[in-house]
């Protein structure tokens, strides 16, 4: 006995859209990795370009770079490791240890050049 009053959807309907959700997590979940690790390189570019203007701060003051993150005045994302490299010239490189970066996992500012990924 078929009722044709009945409301609900079919056994197919309900299939193909499973199918239609699972093709577009299909596709934005590889994105959204992709976006993550671009996220993960710019807060190095960030760390690294912000640690640079401290350090010229505090040449400003002292006439001497800084060494360290603490002389810098300056305090790094978690996971970013910055490294202060005396000069001439002198230099700060940023690198957050994953490897995932497209550009490479370490960015350098030195002082009168343009920065560089490495």
């Amino acid at each position: 006995m078929v009722r044709k009053n009945e409301k609900g959807f079919t056994l197919i309907e309900l299939l193909v859209v499973i199918a239609i959700i699972g093709i577009l997590a299909a596709i934005a979940i590889p994105q959204f990795a992709a976006y993550r690790n671009n996220a993960f390189c710019s807060r190095v570019e960030s760390d690294v370009t912000n640690a640079m203007i401290a350090a010229e701060g505090i040449y400003a003051e002292t006439q001497t770079y800084p060494t360290s993150d603490a002389e810098a005045r300056f305090t790094p994302s978690p996971d970013v490791t910055i490294t202060y490299i005396p000069g001439p010239p002198f230099a700060v490189t940023g690198d957050d240890g994953s490897g995932n970066c497209p550009k490479g996992s370490t960015y350098t500012f030195t002082q009168g050049e343009p920065p560089a990924w490495s």
